[in-house]
């Protein structure tokens, strides 16, 4: 079993920051992306960012200069910066890692539950 835990998320004023958390653990060999999605009510889930194992990063061009994806590689975990929310911000985010449960297995998706972000104007 791999296990994906987001922690963090919680209400905050616009112009305000919050940083996500979210580690794997469990039965996993290698972890190649990891990555940030958020899901508004009545909306697809979308991609926020993502990063590699050699620190590639990727954003979506929404939270481009206001977010930043960080990892520990040490720690399978992932962090997501957030200033300068925006009620548009409001989501539940999602961490999403990619990673191989042993070393002759393809990779695949794990998802966590989920974390609340609420930013009032």
């Amino acid at each position: 079993q791999v296990h994906v835990v987001e922690s963090g998320g919680g209400l905050v004023q616009a112009g305000g920051s919050l940083r996500l958390s979210c580690a794997a653990s469990g039965s996993i060999f290698s972890i190649d992306v990891m990555g940030w999605y958020r899901q508004a009510p009545g909306k697809q889930r979308d991609l926020v960012a993502d990063i590699t194992t050699g620190g590639i990063t990727n954003y979506a061009d929404s939270v481009k200069g206001r977010f930043t994806i960080s990892r520990d590689n040490a720690k399978n975990t992932v962090y997501l910066q957030m200033n300068s929310l925006k009620p548009e911000d409001t989501a539940v985010y999602y961490c999403k890692i990619t990673g191989k449960r042993a070393f002759y297995r393809g990779p695949s998706d794990y998802w966590g539950q989920g974390t609340q972000v609420t930013v009032s104007s």
